[in-house]
């Protein structure tokens, strides 16, 4: 499967803007992701092996966190992974 990389965690990876794994699930494919690029790890997962609050992991166009097996959905070699960081700010005057 494909996960793709966003701009911030890029020179994490290699520089990579996606990386191919082979996995059967959305956990087995992001510990591979972060076998392969061991730098990432403590950006996306807690010392406690958690995904980071502000990590958002969304499998084709769907949010993990809402899917009904969550990080333990089965994937496919077609089936894509996009990691997404939330973005804090608000507004000044």
């Amino acid at each position: 499967m494909t996960i793709f990389i966003p701009t911030p965690l890029r020179t994490f990876a290699g520089g990579q803007d996606a990386v191919e794994v082979n996995a059967t699930t959305i956990s087995e494919a992001l510990a591979k992701l972060t076998e392969t690029h061991p730098e990432l790890r403590r950006h996306l997962f807690t010392a406690e092996g958690k995904l980071r609050a502000f990590v958002n992991v969304y499998f084709n166009d769907e949010d993990v966190r809402y899917l009904p097996a969550k990080e333990a959905t089965a994937v496919t070699a077609a089936d894509t992974l996009s990691i997404i960081p939330s973005i804090a700010g608000g507004w000044t005057n």
